[in-house]
């Protein structure tokens, strides 16, 4: 009896471990520090010169990026910067309304499409 409570133990342990491993909390990018501050002109030349080196620098990483919004799309949540650097902002966040205004943007950088030419952040909110 003494035996199958020894493992019953083990595998209510086992299962909760597994359970914490899968189930990890999600990152908060807001409230992270930035692990990069760049201009969205200095983030393309980046990958325009080497996309692989680029890449790895960049991917998956905490940005806070400058441009001037040369597109807005509020139904989408979307901003584009110097038409180069696409912005999905959160939910939370304010689009800016005004085309042509220099903005600063934190998120979270998860690529970059050579066939658009285009730079890709998610999970951002505007920085004042």
């Amino acid at each position: 009896m003494k035996k199958y409570i020894i493992i019953a133990g083990v595998v209510v342990l086992s299962l909760f471990f597994v359970y914490k491993y899968i189930y990890q909390s999600h990152r908060n990018i807001a409230e992270e520090s930035a692990d990069f501050t760049v201009s969205v002109a200095a983030i393309h030349q980046e990958f325009m010169a080497n996309d692989s080196l680029a890449y790895a620098k960049y991917l998956d990483k905490t940005i806070i990026a400058k441009g001037k919004v040369t597109q807005v799309d509020s139904l989408a949540n979307l901003v584009v910067l110097d038409e180069k650097l696409v912005v999905l902002l959160n939910a939370k966040s304010q689009s800016p309304s005004v085309l042509n205004t220099s903005v600063t943007v934190k998120g979270r950088f998860i690529g970059y499409d050579d066939l658009l030419d285009e730079l890709k952040i998610d999970q951002a909110t505007l920085i004042p």
